[in-house]
């Protein structure tokens, strides 16, 4: 496991270079996960375009107006923080924890100011090209497509604050002894949370700007299924997630580790296990693995360690629940993506998008560890919960989108 993009380099080439501790593994696989999905998305809101389906929204502009104090020093702001904390990770190669030096007054002066002054030097000469004696007021036209930036830097933003919010609720005695630490930790992510939150914000922007909203829902479809597989790898690269534990030494490895098992579980009972063999054709690791130097710091020592604070291996192997989910997602995508022309009501898409992710993750959730609302009938897991919904979303949009359009045909 690779906690960070530094462990990895120096692990596969033998380069020390403390800075990249900088860059969270997990972290730096959902934006490359949010890459992906503008890509999609964009790709789609430029098909359905170029159908008729989606219509540019005519917005007035002003042209060659001379840049302001304000916008200078915003520049050069964001680029004195950029130079002062990111650069400045890599030259003077922090010790300890990296959260700490980011919310530290530690940093690199002569980075950030160079930086600043570039980003604002930057903004001063591209307002100097398009500068004009006298400035005018034009109408340009933004197609939906050219909104991608925006809907993704709002689904980045909602949907890791939803994200957040979901997994400490779901997790709430854990919160309440380190709030702080929680909420700021890179690990403990809810992808639902960040479903629902970050789909309201971009419903609210798309009825802002006039986007047809099943279109854009039935654009983001197929981004969403391969921005979770890809999300998803950073949870396997770095050792994020919680399964059944597996392996043929049970109840040895409780006893022998029962503090690590009371600490997690809070009783020996409580701890869940299966018993499973593998096809023989694929790897022990495929069902079983211990997720060594994971991002958790979850475990029991490991020997002769010098990977800092993230020296820590399961004492029980588990199956690897975001391996599993990498590829079934994976697939999922590829079904979506073959199968999109063939929805010809807006909307219908998304629905059967909604259908499979929530029974991909109802059944996953089989073999997860995750706190159960034992005051329910059947003690469900929030994900059971919020997948379960969406299956029976996704059916009721498949169904009545359908029927309403009819409807509205014969009238």
């Amino acid at each position: 496991m690779y906690p960070n993009l530094y462990l990895l380099v120096r692990d596969w080439f033998g380069a020390d270079w403390k800075g990249l501790r900088f860059i969270n593994m997990f972290g730096f696989m959902v934006a490359l996960a949010f890459i992906a999905a503008a890509i999609v998305i964009g790709s789609e809101l430029k098909r359905k375009s170029k159908e008729g389906l989606l219509h540019y929204q005519e917005e007035k502009i002003t042209v060659g107006k001379p840049v302001g104090l304000a916008e200078l020093l915003v520049n050069f702001l964001l680029g004195f923080l950029l130079g002062y904390k990111i650069v400045g990770a890599f030259f003077s190669n922090p010790e300890g924890d990296i959260q700490q030096f980011i919310f530290s007054l530690q940093g690199n002066w002569v980075a950030g100011i160079s930086l600043g002054l570039l980003f604002a030097g930057l903004k001063w000469r591209e307002a100097n090209k398009q500068k004009l004696a006298k400035p005018e007021e034009r109408i340009i036209r933004v197609w939906p497509h050219d909104r991608v930036g925006d809907i993704i830097i709002l689904g980045a933003l909602f949907g890791f604050i939803g994200a957040k919010i979901f997994d400490n609720l779901e997790n709430w005695d854990r919160f309440i002894k380190d709030p702080l630490g929680n909420l700021i930790s890179p690990s403990g992510l809810t992808f639902y949370g960040g479903l629902i939150c970050a789909a309201l914000a971009i419903w609210w922007y798309a009825k802002k700007h006039n986007i047809g909203f099943w279109h854009l829902n039935d654009a983001a479809a197929p981004s969403l299924m391969l921005a979770y597989a890809v999300g998803r790898m950073g949870c396997q690269v770095s050792g994020d997630g919680v399964s059944l534990a597996t392996g043929d030494q049970f109840q040895q490895q409780l006893l022998n580790n029962k503090d690590f098992f009371v600490r997690q579980f809070e009783s020996l009972d409580k701890v869940k296990h299966l018993s499973f063999k593998g096809f023989s054709f694929l790897p022990d690791w495929f069902f079983a693995y211990t997720y060594p130097h994971n991002v958790n710091k979850e475990g029991v020592p490991l020997p002769n360690c010098n990977w800092g604070e993230y020296c820590n291996v399961l004492p029980l192997p588990v199956f690897p629940t975001p391996l599993y989910e990498i590829i079934a997602c994976l697939i999922l995508f590829g079904i979506i993506w073959m199968l999109r022309k063939k929805f010809k009501v807006a909307g219908t898409l998304f629905g059967f998008y909604l259908f499979i992710n929530g029974i991909e993750r109802f059944l996953i959730e089989k073999i997860r560890v995750n706190t159960k609302y034992e005051a329910l009938p059947f003690q469900p897991t929030q994900a059971e919960i919020i997948s379960a919904l969406l299956v029976i979303t996704g059916i009721v949009l498949m169904v009545y989108l359908p029927r309403r359009g009819r409807k509205a045909v014969s009238y």
